[in-house]
């Protein structure tokens, strides 16, 4: 009996055959003390698009906002951003939670969220979100050559929202390290989704521009679930996690004693910001102004890069000064 016990007792693996397996596709966290991780300083350079101040006050004010679909383009755009979001939701074991009682629900259940969990889905969203800016601003580059004329700022503001968006993607990467499926994943969703952002910005930027603003309102809500479970304390392992010098370096306000919360509530800003900036790209023709690269004055407020005249569900054509 003694024998067969030991012929069937399960292989404990030690932590260096875990971490190598290729059955292990979670997301691992790295340590506290493994600072060549949090302290990547070779060949850091001041960022070419510098982050706008945004205060603790204004952070904790942004909340989910949903534009109701008004034209045929913006249904199409909501619908085919629903179903992307609830297809990657059900493959990943993710529910978007209403109240406090809802959330209880899920502990136990393979919905339930960890840390490698969250983080294997920000990296992932991250690393796809930094996509629609890079094609559409070099869309609208190649159309300025082309047409040898201006092209009225929009390039700036979406290469911006490009390279904030890889500036997620690089601090998340200082505090996970994702498994070769992630990576792999990472890899055929960028390949799919650049090109068909390529195809359809060429045929249709309104209709890109409102999906992308759809997009964002979705990122802000999970970056909302992320914060009320940093609040509840329910991920003991993010309370003690240091911010990464690479996002000391480019939020203003975070310092080496933020905590990882300072720095979702800077993220989900960031995110709000696209979505302002997309819904109301939307609602402009391709040879209006960007009105966010420059504020002007007059009797009504204007969009400014920072959150203290925010809205967003988008600014509409008729309360701008184009």
């Amino acid at each position: 009996m003694s024998v067969i016990l030991k012929l069937y007792r399960p292989r404990v693996l030690s932590l260096s055959t875990r971490h190598y397996s290729i059955f292990n596709v979670s997301t691992k966290l790295i340590q506290e003390t493994d600072d060549i991780k949090h302290n990547d300083k070779l060949f850091i350079t001041h960022p070419s698009f510098p982050h706008p101040p945004f205060s603790n006050e204004d952070c904790e004010k942004i909340g989910f906002e949903h534009r109701p679909p008004k034209t045929f383009g913006d249904k199409v755009a909501y619908h085919w951003m629903s179903f992307f979001r609830k297809s990657f939701d059900l493959v990943t074991g993710y529910k978007k939670v209403a109240t406090p009682e809802e959330a209880k629900a899920l502990i136990g259940t393979r919905y339930e969220m960890t840390e490698a969990k969250w983080l294997t889905r920000v990296i992932f969203l991250e690393s796809i979100a930094g996509v629609p800016g890079s094609v559409a601003g070099f869309i609208r580059h190649l159309h300025s050559l082309r047409l040898l004329k201006r092209d009225k700022a929009w390039i700036e503001t979406l290469l911006d929202e490009a390279y904030n968006e890889r500036m997620h993607l690089l601090t998340f990467i200082k505090l996970g390290n994702p498994s070769w499926f992630t990576r792999s994943i990472i890899y055929m969703g960028q390949g799919v989704f650049c090109n068909l952002f390529f195809l359809f910005y060429l045929a249709n930027p309104t209709y890109c521009h409102r999906f992308v603003g759809y997009l964002e309102e979705e990122a802000v809500s999970t970056y909302t679930h992320l914060v009320e479970e940093l609040t509840e304390g329910k991920l003991p392992e993010f309370d003690k996690t240091k911010v990464p010098t690479i996002a000391v370096q480019y939020w203003p306000e975070l310092t080496e004693k933020s905590t990882f919360r300072d720095l979702i509530l800077r993220v989900r800003a960031d995110e709000a910001k696209h979505r302002e900036v997309n819904h109301t790209l939307a609602n402009l023709d391709k040879e209006d102004r960007n009105p966010f690269a420059l504020h002007v004055e007059g009797e009504k407020p204007q969009p400014e890069n920072g959150l203290k005249v925010h809205r967003g569900k988008g600014w509409e054509k008729e309360d701008l000064y184009l």
